[in-house]
C-alpha cells in the first residue's frame, strides 16, 4: 500500500519536482543552504542521523520521482554511498561506510517538521533560481513579472477524521511555486493572501487573482507593494458587477481571443481593455 503523505508537510517538497532548469552539482549545494534554516524538531539527545542530510535526501528522492514516505525511504536505502557523502551523511569511523536511516526515522522527522518553515525555504531556493522576464529587443518599457495566486487541495490528503488539505500557492506564469501557506481547517483562502505574498519581491509585478479575491483590502495590499492586481468580477459582487457590466463593451475593441479545450468543454476567452475612473 502507497502511503499518504504527511499532513504537516503538505507537498511543499513535491514542488521541487519541477525545477525551472536542470538540477546541478552546484544547485544541490545552494539548496542545503536554504535548508539549514529549516529548525530539528527532535530532541538533541541520541540523534544519529543529522536533519539537514534527511531533508536532503527526501528532497533527492522526490526529484527522482518519489511520491510517498515509503518510496523515500526506498530511495535513501539505495542511494549509492558517494551518493550519501554528497548528502551528508556521516560514515562508520569503524568500517567507513555510510549508515542509512530506517524508514521509521525518515517518517518521524517530515512528520514533525515546520512544514511552513520548509515551504519558506523551498520556496526562497525556487525564487533565487527563477530568472527575471526579459522581452523582446524591441519592446520598449519593463517586463513586469506576473504572479498567479490561486488555491489547490493536496491529493490523497483526505482521511475519515480530517478534511482534505487546502493550500493558497504563488505562482509564476511559468508554473514555479513560489511560496505556499496551508489554509487553516475552519477558515478560507482570504486571510491567507496577503501574508502569502509578504515574502516575495512585488515591485513592478502583476498579481492575479480568481474571483474569490476580489476583495478591497486584497486590492490596495499589492499597490501598497508597488504592484498591480488584475481582479475578477463576479456575480459574488453584485454592485460591482452591475457597475462593470454597464461599460460600453460592445464599443471597445477586441483585444486578443483564445479557444481551447479543458474541464471537458470549450473555453473561449476575449480580452478588451478600458480605462475608467468612475467605479466604486
Amino acid at each position: 500500500m502507497t502511503a499518504r503523505t504527511s499532513p504537516p508537510i503538505p507537498s511543499a517538497l513535491e514542488e521541487l519536482g519541477f525545477p525551472t532548469d536542470p538540477l546541478t552539482s552546484s544547485d544541490v549545494a545552494d539548496l542545503r543552504r536554504f535548508l539549514t534554516l529549516v529548525a530539528d524538531p527532535r530532541d538533541a539527545r541520541g540523534l544519529r542521523y543529522p536533519a539537514l542530510a534527511l531533508l536532503c535526501a527526501a528532497v533527492s528522492a522526490v526529484l527522482t520521482g518519489a511520491r510517498s514516505l515509503i518510496a523515500i525511504s526506498e530511495w535513501i536505502t539505495d542511494a549509492p554511498q558517494h551518493v550519501l557523502g554528497v548528502l551528508g551523511f556521516a560514515a562508520d569511523p569503524h568500517t567507513s561506510l555510510r549508515p542509512v536511516p530506517h524508514a521509521a526515522s525518515v517518517r518521524r522527522l517530515l512528520q514533525r517538521v515546520d512544514g511552513d518553515a520548509l515551504d519558506a525555504a523551498i520556496s526562497a531556493y525556487l525564487q533565487a533560481r527563477t530568472p527575471h522576464p526579459v522581452g523582446p529587443k524591441a519592446e520598449k518599457g519593463p517586463v513586469r513579472r506576473v504572479i498567479a495566486v490561486d488555491g489547490r487541495v493536496v491529493r490523497g490528503s483526505r482521511t475519515v477524521t480530517a478534511a482534505a488539505i487546502q493550500l493558497l500557492a504563488a505562482m509564476d506564469h511559468h508554473g514555479v511555486v513560489l511560496a505556499q501557506r496551508q489554509v487553516a481547517s475552519k477558515s478560507n483562502e482570504i486571510p491567507s493572501f496577503a501574508p502569502l505574498l509578504d515574502g516575495l519581491e512585488l515591485e513592478k509585478t502583476v498579481v492575479t487573482a480568481d474571483a474569490l479575491h476580489t476583495q478591497h483590502d486584497h486590492g490596495a495590499y499589492p499597490a501598497s507593494r508597488g504592484a498591480h492586481y488584475v481582479a475578477v468580477v463576479k456575480k459574488n459582487h453584485p454592485g460591482l458587477y452591475a457597475q462593470v457590466r454597464k461599460l460600453p463593451w460592445r464599443d471597445i475593441p477586441l483585444g486578443h481571443r483564445t479557444c481551447d479545450y479543458a474541464h471537458h468543454r470549450v473555453e473561449i476567452r476575449r480580452l478588451k481593455v478600458a480605462v475608467f475612473s468612475h467605479l466604486d
